[in-house]
């Protein structure tokens, strides 16, 4: 059945409905005890007002001239007194800029009839209202006036009325006692169809004099009636939102979005109601409220397909709006068709005016348009990564932003851990939510028989921290019918000001620094608090303390005698030392002893919040980075056991860790507030997407206007300036948009086609080279011919490949790795060597093997020694990173295969920046102008890699010179590889080409096992961690999964 929509008995009213339809609490539709809830609210310090005074004190506005942001968050009923709606000590100003009379209701949106002599119709005051920083535009007719007019004498009239309440009694007293000045008088006019200049003038001056008037007191300026009349809500005035635009009471029809899913029967439209709600237009957006609450009850962000439709055959509905984006269609009823009229071509004006950045196209096909004059900032590795978000995060003063395919609330982001809990991740985030910020958190949620990444314990973990912190988890497989996709973007942004972007999740096993350590069995305490030593403190924290006697204590009460306290015989836990540590010295002299494992905390699954809420169990191991599950290596073990953070699941006195090399980026401004956009777009679609979340409990978030976006208030030191755009991959099932995009890919191509020099490219993945059957992304196409075209110009051109030496999958690799393992390394190599499709094999039918002068392979090794013994493991790639020129950059989320390129599959984030601050730098041995964020970036991953940071003779200035890439880039890559094969005999190797071959080379053991000492003097050679990259390992045998196995049986698309 269709909703009856209520009746408008005003046809009339431009910017809202007509006023006796919107008020609801006139004394003739009321009671008296709901004229005693009124009187109840009422502040009758609002009284007391001199006239002619602009301003008045508001107690709700306390400490500054403007409404903070947060304010959005505190909504209340627009009847209600508490209402935040004007600026503290600011006046708002009236003036009636023109009176328009016409012929007809039509003749009113046609400009020819604008100056109409008859004047059969009443006329409308066109006023201008100002306050403080916002200028707006209201259009009211005399009837409108005297509605108004009614409503405050009735108004008045309950302050005079006894009624038998005592609050009430004292309020009516002190307003006697007040010095109040009368209500202003409204003077009567003649007829509303003014028909002479003379009239038009002196109407228009009697009713501008009585707006100002009304608006200098407190009292009925802050009346619902009045605010509705001027068009104003409590979203008017914030000033991060931006100017102030269209408002008014309207009804919206239910459906239109643009998921199938969302709407009662699909995309028909049997089954709709109509509501009443108050419709607010910002530069970049549209949202509506519920009157009687208060509550924001839908966000409409506008885009590249905003269009304003106001035709009957559009609208399907009498007086009828439809406001068409990629999101939703949504469809507005007004009270007249001037007053449709007149919303439909001043939205569109006013959004076309403040929004244009939004709506156009934008280079590659992004929602965001590039940004100049940037702070922007990169990180190689999660040391400097994390610890510059924790101070990001402690300079929050309104929201933070998270997504993470993976996030694990009890990581260090500063280390060693000297400060106890302070920086750990949910103390952080739980500090700052008591301090009133408000914090969202959106996670991946995993299909659990394929990923063990656990992502309900980290919501469950976060929501029990603090109200503040609000957490949800996307998609619902089964409603959503989403089983291969990931959300694989890493975002960290704060009060939509500065916004992290790249591939570190805040997550175990992420943070790293440049050397890439193998080992970590340095000693870890725990402090105990003082009150701990009570038996009452005791007796009340399980798990936390020394005499709980529990798995993991030798069960041994009594009172601590210090704030520092050793555990004889925790599990891992060693001996306090006094002496400064030396993570090489403990790795050369062994002088600590073993321990059968590590137990840094209490392994309950609460002692992490518990720890919060006590203050104890803090760890104190400044000889230790890695904590627990933070000590990992996810090709010899994948995670286990998730709710014990502080357990170990591989003995770290047999086991080398995997390091972890990743990018990461921090952007500022403009770009940021981009970034945020993206967030609040998911965080709104999966708040409509999932019953559970629409609750108000998880409010809708709204964007900050680009208008004050270079209003920093905290930048991260180190920035430097630079164009920035920002990219995603994003779908209907990801972000609930229309059409996908696959922006970062289009970047990818048109960076790789433009380049001139050089391609750096570190990526966790290498899978390209379109044949339209089972790969599509053109990555490898693009890096194809732009090295064809260099060589048919003869030109020096170089391509650069990092990527790891084994997928991220956990298998056995000396019986050829795991199914999944395996699947992943035939796509790569299909990319890199193997197949006509390959890049290697396309550059071989045109230039042979001068295809080794433009793209190198290569991966990532390093070594140390474990317990008296020498160990190798490969350095984990995990970034996305695209350096060219020395001038452009690429970091985010994406890897390069088709799960993240294409836009319909993954969802990803990242930013492309452009160097606008040039420095003198060197390529191919001539003086070139590069930018100073990429060159720096550049040689910093070059120093890294190749052993810089260690050895200044490494000159990594010059990336494209024969000096470099084959005097230091191939031979380094070549003899490292060699050495490593020769003393640990690792995998993959390019000796292993089969499976029988597999078996033999593991028989003949390394230097490693047969001569430490000769081993020790080969290593020594070694040169950074660059190897290179095993192209024939393997190449013998068919590594797709056999069909009778559960990854045989997968889809293609899950591998590529």
């Amino acid at each position: 059945m269709l909703a009856k929509a209520p009746p408008n008995t005003s046809s009339l009213n431009l910017m809202t409905s007509d006023p006796s339809d919107i008020t609801a609490d006139l004394p003739d539709r009321q009671g008296i005890l709901n004229m005693a809830d009124l009187v109840e609210n009422l502040d009758t310090r609002e009284l007391d007002v001199e006239e002619g005074e602009e301003t008045d004190f508001d107690a709700n506005h306390i400490g500054g001239c403007c409404i903070p942001f947060s304010a959005v968050y505190a909504t209340v009923g627009f009847k209600e007194d508490s209402a935040r709606v004007y600026l503290p000590t600011v006046p708002i100003t009236a003036k009636i800029l023109e009176v328009e009379r016409f012929t007809s209701a039509q003749d009113r949106f046609n400009l020819s009839h604008h100056r109409s002599v008859n004047k059969s119709l009443p006329a409308v005051f066109k006023i201008e209202f100002r306050h403080g920083e916002f200028t707006w535009i209201v259009k009211r007719k005399e009837k409108h006036f005297l509605e108004l007019h009614r409503e405050l004498l009735r108004y008045k009239t309950f302050m005079r009325i006894p009624l038998p309440s005592r609050s009430h009694t004292v309020k009516r007293k002190s307003v006697r006692k007040s010095e109040v000045r009368e209500m202003p008088i409204l003077p009567r006019g003649g007829r509303e169809e003014l028909e002479r200049d003379e009239q038009v003038s002196s109407r228009k001056r009697q009713l501008e004099d009585y707006l100002n008037k009304l608006l200098r007191m407190a009292m009925y300026r802050k009346y619902h009636h009045t605010m509705e009349f001027i068009d104003i809500s409590q979203m008017s005035f914030i000033h991060d939102l931006g100017p102030k635009g269209l408002e008014g009471m309207i009804y919206k029809r239910s459906g239109g979005h643009r998921i199938p899913g969302l709407n009662c029967c699909g995309h028909s439209q049997v089954c709709y109601r109509w509501s009443k709600r108050w419709l607010v237009v910002k530069d970049s957006f549209l949202l509506y409220m519920k009157p009687d609450s208060g509550a924001i009850s839908f966000v409409l962000l506008v885009d590249k397909e905003f269009t304003v439709k106001m035709d009957s055959k559009d609208t399907e509905t009498k007086h009828g709006l439809r406001i068409d984006t990629l999101s939703r269609s949504l469809l507005l009823k007004c009270s007249s068709f001037r007053h449709a009229r007149w919303w439909g071509q001043a939205l569109e004006s006013f959004v076309r005016t403040h929004g244009k950045a939004f709506l156009r196209d934008h280079r590659f096909g992004s929602f965001a348009q590039e940004e100049d004059n940037i702070p922007a900032k990169w990180y190689v590795n999660g040391k400097s990564y994390m610890e510059d978000l924790a101070d990001a995060l402690e300079e929050a003063k309104e929201e933070i932003f998270i997504t993470d395919w993976w996030l694990s609330p009890e990581i260090f982001l500063k280390r060693p851990v000297v400060e106890g809990n302070r920086w750990r991740l949910d103390c952080i985030l739980k500090r700052k939510a008591q301090q009133g910020v408000r914090i969202f958190v959106m996670l991946y949620k995993e299909v659990e028989l394929a990923l063990g990444i656990n992502s309900e314990y980290s919501k469950r973990t976060l929501v029990h921290l603090h109200p503040n912190i609000k957490v949800m988890r996307h998609p619902d497989h089964v409603s959503s019918s989403v089983y291969l996709w990931a959300h694989h973007e890493k975002v960290v942004v704060i009060d939509q000001s500065v916004s992290f972007v790249g591939g570190i999740d805040l997550a175990y096993g992420r943070w790293d620094d440049c050397e890439h350590r193998l080992t970590d069995v340095g000693s870890v305490t725990r402090t105990v608090a003082m009150e701990m030593a009570a038996p009452a403190s005791m007796s009340s924290s399980k798990g936390m303390s020394l005499g709980d006697g529990g798995p993991h204590s030798n069960g041994r009460g009594g009172p601590a005698t210090s704030d520092q306290v050793d555990l004889p015989k925790l599990k891992g836990i060693g001996r306090t030392r006094k002496r400064r540590f030396s993570l090489y010295r403990h790795i050369h002299k062994h002088t600590l002893h073993h321990s059968d494992s590590i137990s840094s905390i209490d392994s309950s699954g609460s002692g992490s919040v518990q720890s919060l809420q006590t203050g104890v169990g803090e760890l104190v191991g400044n000889t230790r980075f890695w904590h627990g599950k933070d000590y990992c290596n996810f090709v010899y073990k994948d995670w286990i056991q998730l709710e014990k953070p502080f357990d170990d699941f591989i003995d770290r006195y047999t086991t080398p860790r995997m390091p972890w090399h990743d990018i990461s980026s921090v952007v500022h401004g403009k770009a940021a507030r981009d970034v945020a956009r993206h967030f609040i777009q998911r965080w709104n679609f999966t708040k409509i997407m999932k019953p559970k979340y629409r609750a108000l409990y998880y409010p809708f978030l709204l964007p900050k206007s680009h208008s004050t976006a270079s209003e920093l208030r905290y930048q991260v030191p180190g920035s430097v300036t630079a164009k920035v755009q920002v990219l995603r991959s994003a779908a209907d099932w990801s972000a609930g948009i229309k059409y996908h995009e696959d922006s970062i890919h289009a970047a990818y191509v048109q960076t790789i086609a433009k380049s001139r020099h050089y391609i750096y490219i570190e990526n966790q993945f290498f899978i390209s080279c379109a044949d339209n059957r089972t790969v599509y992304n053109k990555i490898g196409d693009a890096l194809i011919e732009r090295i064809i075209r260099a060589h048919k110009e003869g030109k020096k051109y170089r391509v650069y490949v990092v990527t790891p030496l084994l997928p991220g999958f956990e298998g056995d690799i000396t019986t050829g790795g795991g199914n999944a393992l395996q699947a992943v390394m035939h796509f790569n190599l299909r990319t890199m060597i193997r197949g006509e499709y390959s890049i290697i094999s396309q550059l071989k039918r045109e230039m042979d093997d001068q295809w080794m002068n433009y793209i190198s392979f290569a991966g990532l090794r390093t070594h140390a020694e474990l317990e008296g013994r020498l160990v190798t493991e490969l350095i984990y790639v995990h970034s996305k990173l695209l350096i060219a020129d020395d001038n452009t950059v690429i970091i985010g989320s994406a890897n390069i295969n088709d799960r993240s390129m294409l836009g319909k599959r993954d969802s990803e984030l990242a930013v492309i920046v452009e160097d606008s601050e040039m420095v003198t730098a060197v390529m191919d041995g001539e003086e070139y102008q590069a930018g100073a964020f990429a060159l720096q970036l550049r040689l910093e991953c070059f120093k890294t890699v190749l052993g810089g940071h260690s050895d200044p003779s490494v000159d990594v200035s010059d990336p494209i010179s024969d000096r470099f890439y084959k005097d230091l880039w191939m031979t380094t890559a070549g003899r490292n590889a060699t050495i490593y094969e020769k003393v640990f005999r690792c995998l993959p190797s390019s000796l292993v080409r089969n499976m029988v071959e597999l078996e033999q080379y593991q028989t003949k053991p390394g230097l490693a096992q047969s001569d430490p000492t000769h081993a020790q003097e080969e290593l020594r050679r070694v040169r950074g961690f660059l190897v290179q990259f095993p192209l024939d390992f393997l190449s013998e045998e068919n590594l797709l999964p056999s069909v009778g196995t559960k990854e045989g049986m997968a889809p293609t698309e899950l591998w590529t």
